[in-house]
């Protein structure tokens, strides 16, 4: 170019070519202000489109690594896009704190009801049925759940397992991991020598991990348990509580839970003999399947264990449970 100008315009002061030059590397787009090709902006609209967080910054990233040129552009679209994300983000936590604070006592619960089958091994080889029903009412810094399970089983004309759950749990959320905890629990589980347990407990637990695919909360406090025994004096007993709750997405239809309370006694009691201690553990795993939106096929494992059991008793349980599972 400078030859076709020197040919041109051979006595053109200098001044004059200076401008020219200047002109002409003004009107040229440089390389960080190249446009994107209209195949790279598409990829990235179809992108955004879908709302994966993951697969945005995918595209982003090899439409930078493939167009270095328009990186300007680029970083002009991310920043957009999270601009736009974090205010959706903060109308939907304002939308969801309205609608907690004009909910009523019966609003915002949800929950699940399974029934199935089971086959149980220990004090009783026996195939009965199962019932259990959850709900949860999650709040801004409050949640309340209630658990119920009902396991029974009649032989030959005689009832052979009859086994009871009932417990209530509200929580109060101090920050995203630490929250404290109430517990009111009843069993009962003639099996096991006793026909009602009664429990309170209260204390601290943390949020170790809280993301799509994997939860885990442990939990620790002090409790008083009651315990009715078909034989024997009843025991009131100061107790101490940990618990841990864990859910693992394995896949899309496939999850892994695991729930454990280990409640160990102190051996302090208000009307029974301070020197005996007693133990329980009960864990819960189960392996969930989704079948649709709604409904899941569960299979689950449970062991109850009692340190100190009754005369004739044996100290663990074990019910393998075959159960349909209803959200709502």
């Amino acid at each position: 170019m400078t030859r076709y100008l020197a040919g041109v315009m051979p006595k053109t002061p200098f001044p004059l070519i200076a401008a020219g030059a200047a002109f002409l590397t003004l009107a040229m787009p440089s390389p960080a202000q190249a446009e994107l090709p209209e195949g790279v902006r598409a990829m990235i609209e179809a992108a955004m489109e879908t709302g994966d967080a993951g697969k945005i910054r995918t595209v982003l990233a090899l439409a930078r690594q493939t167009n270095p040129d328009g990186a300007e552009e680029i970083d002009a679209i991310e920043n957009g896009w999270k601009t736009q994300r974090a205010e959706a983000a903060r109308l939907a936590r304002e939308e969801k704190a309205r609608k907690i604070r004009e909910a009523g006592l019966f609003d915002l619960w949800s929950g699940e009801g399974q029934l199935g089958g089971f086959e149980s091994s220990g004090n009783s080889n026996n195939i009965g049925l199962s019932a259990g029903l959850k709900l949860k009412r999650q709040g801004e810094d409050w949640s309340h759940s209630l658990r119920a399970t009902a396991d029974y089983q009649r032989s030959n004309g005689v009832t052979s397992r009859e086994q009871f759950l009932l417990a209530y749990e509200p929580r109060y959320e101090i920050n995203d991991e630490l929250f404290f905890y109430g517990l009111a629990q009843y069993e009962r589980n003639a099996l096991q020598g006793y026909t009602g347990r009664y429990a309170v407990s209260g204390g601290v637990g943390y949020q170790v991990a809280n993301n799509d695919d994997l939860k885990l909360s442990v939990k620790a406090g002090p409790a008083l348990r009651l315990t009715d025994f078909e034989e024997g004096d009843d025991e009131t007993r100061l107790a101490a509580l940990f618990g841990f709750d864990f859910d693992w997405q394995i896949a899309e239809r496939l999850a892994f839970t695991q729930d454990a309370n280990m409640v160990a006694e102190t051996g302090g009691a208000a009307t029974v003999i301070v020197d005996s201690t007693r133990t329980t553990f009960n864990l819960v795993t189960g392996l969930d399947a989704k079948v649709s939106d709604r409904l899941r096929s569960r299979v689950t494992y449970a062991v109850d264990y009692d340190s100190k059991p009754p005369a004739g008793k044996v100290s663990t349980d074990t019910i393998t449970r075959l159960t349909l599972v209803y959200d709502f």
